[in-house]
């Protein structure tokens, strides 16, 4: 009966998700040959105001995909890791600021590479949670879709996070390579719950974690390009 109540909700879910997507400003920066003219060609300012929204339908996806697979795979009693994935998370060693008081201390450079870091890092492990999800013998087409978007919309941020930083830097980028990582696994498997679906929650924790601060990152951003006094509440 409760899993009725979340697939019922996630209905309603799913139809306002895509009116977002429908008002959703698309970032496909490359043309048919590979090259990234398509956002060049774009002020530097509506270029950043795209870059934001994509990165809000992201963390917003992000989150709602979060919730859905709590509700249908993981008991009550430990959703309170939902406050604990950040120790475990495979991005916890990259030099990203944590505190809002060293956020603001960083320049706009390191925003940008900081956000490029994030999103080129969940690459690979958003198409092994692809890949595991479809495994699963009851999980929710909602949840497999909203999975497969963000992994495709990941890949137009990066684009436009690139073209951002050739605008704004007038510099080349990291490369992927900088930063290789590996999945993290729990220590202390919980008897409630099996190993691989622990897994694929902390990763869906972590992924939302990490997508807010993209998103809060390139607002900050924006925010000093106006109005650098009233930047404080990022």
């Amino acid at each position: 009966m409760n899993r009725v109540k979340v697939l019922q909700a996630w209905l309603w879910c799913v139809s306002l998700w895509s009116c977002w997507l429908s008002h959703a400003i698309p970032l496909d920066c490359k043309d048919e040959t590979g090259s990234l003219i398509q956002c060049t060609s774009i002020s530097q300012e509506k270029l950043l105001d795209r870059v934001i929204q994509h990165a809000e339908l992201i963390y917003r996806v992000s989150e709602e995909s979060c919730t859905l697979f709590e509700d249908m795979f993981v008991p009550y009693p430990l959703h309170a890791l939902r406050n604990q994935g950040g120790t475990v998370c495979h991005t916890k060693p990259f030099p990203i600021p944590g505190s809002k008081t060293e956020i603001q201390q960083i320049s706009d450079k390191w925003l940008l590479h900081s956000v490029l870091m994030l999103v080129q890092s969940w690459m690979e492990p958003l198409i092994y949670l692809q890949t595991t999800l479809n495994r699963y013998d009851d999980a929710p087409d909602a949840l497999l879709n909203k999975t497969k978007w963000v992994s495709d919309k990941l890949l137009s941020l990066e684009q436009g996070v690139v073209v951002l930083i050739r605008k704004m830097l007038d510099e080349g980028i990291l490369t992927p390579s900088v930063f290789e990582h590996t999945l993290t696994p729990y220590d202390e498997p919980s008897p409630e719950i099996p190993e691989s679906v622990l897994r694929d929650y902390n990763l869906l924790i972590c992924f939302k974690k990490d997508a807010h601060k993209m998103e809060t990152f390139l607002k900050l951003l924006k925010c000093r390009q106006s109005n650098k006094l009233s930047c404080l509440s990022y």
